[in-house]
């Protein structure tokens, strides 16, 4: 059965055991309609009891067949991927601790081991103390002029 979502526009298609499922969940709960879910947007569009069983008029029959066919050949679960199946992308190896200035104290220090900093924003502990003394100096309103 083809579908168009009502949110997206993007249409796509239930199959036959979807249909099947769809019926036999608005038959055993008295349902009026069915809610497909666009593989898009992930938001669901109704779709009226009546337009599934004019899709697949005789669905009782098929499931029935639909049943056999599975006894038949009988499809059994894939797999769960073992670990050591599956890549896993190797942590990347944290900076060692840079040794403290005699000025540092040890508060702080335990304080920057425990919020290791991203690396985008890394900066070395001289540049840290260049900035805040440079904010402390500077007044608001004017700015340094460089040589």
């Amino acid at each position: 059965m083809n579908i168009r979502c009502s949110f997206c526009q993007t249409p796509y298609t239930l199959s036959r055991v979807a249909m099947l499922d769809a019926l036999q969940e608005v038959d055993s709960k008295k349902l009026n309609h069915y809610d497909a879910h666009c593989p898009r947007c992930r938001r669901a569009t109704q779709i009226p009891r009546q337009r599934l069983e004019m899709a697949m008029p005789n669905w009782r029959e098929e499931l029935k067949q639909f049943e056999k066919e599975m006894k038949a050949h009988p499809q059994s679960e894939a797999p769960l991927p073992t670990a050591e199946a599956t890549p896993v992308a190797e942590a990347a190896p944290t900076p060692e601790p840079t040794p403290e200035k005699k000025g540092a104290t040890k508060a702080k220090a335990s304080v920057a081991e425990s919020k290791p900093k991203t690396a985008a924003r890394q900066t070395t502990p001289s540049a840290e103390t260049k900035k805040s003394t440079q904010r402390k100096t500077t007044t608001k309103g004017t700015s340094k002029k460089t040589k």
